[in-house]
């Protein structure tokens, strides 16, 4: 908020919450959608550009990744293009693999993921048990760890 914001509402007079909208936050929103061809990704596009609150549209189809970004919702902008394109619509499920503690394990790694990307493990806490080691265990391995110079020398 500007300083004209805040200013004019010392200055006007109260409202009722009726009156009142709530604004939206400048946001990003990325989105998986299936986009096989320059169509699709044309009709994506489109579906977008005219939404209110729009800044950008960037469409990656070798990653099946749309991004949006603008005073937008990010429920809104999902099931417009879920409408407009007769899609399915999901939002981006990957982060870069650098993130996740262990990327490599049974709930993390994902086949059909970009290269560089795994599954986001840390939101969802059922989704991967494995992929978040607790202190406990991360000691018990650092234990037996080749890079460790005081660890266990049984073999």
């Amino acid at each position: 908020m500007g300083i004209v914001d805040v200013v004019s509402e010392y200055c006007s007079l109260p409202r009722t919450r009726r009156h009142m909208k709530k604004r939206k936050q400048f946001q990003t929103v990325e989105m998986k959608v299936r986009i096989d061809c320059e169509g699709c990704e044309r009709k994506v596009k489109k579906a977008l550009d005219d939404m209110k609150g729009v800044s950008s549209v960037e469409v990656t189809p070798k990653q099946n990744k749309v991004t949006v970004t603008g005073y937008v919702d990010a429920a809104k902008v999902m099931r417009r293009v879920a409408y407009k394109t007769g899609k399915r619509v999901e939002p981006w499920p990957y982060v870069p693999y650098d993130v996740v503690a262990h990327p490599y394990a049974p709930g993390a790694y994902d086949k059909r993921a970009p290269a560089g990307y795994v599954r986001n493990v840390m939101s969802d806490p059922s989704a991967a048990p494995l992929a978040r080691a607790s202190s406990t265990e991360a000691r018990y391995t650092a234990a037996f760890s080749d890079e460790n110079p005081n660890a266990c020398s049984v073999m």
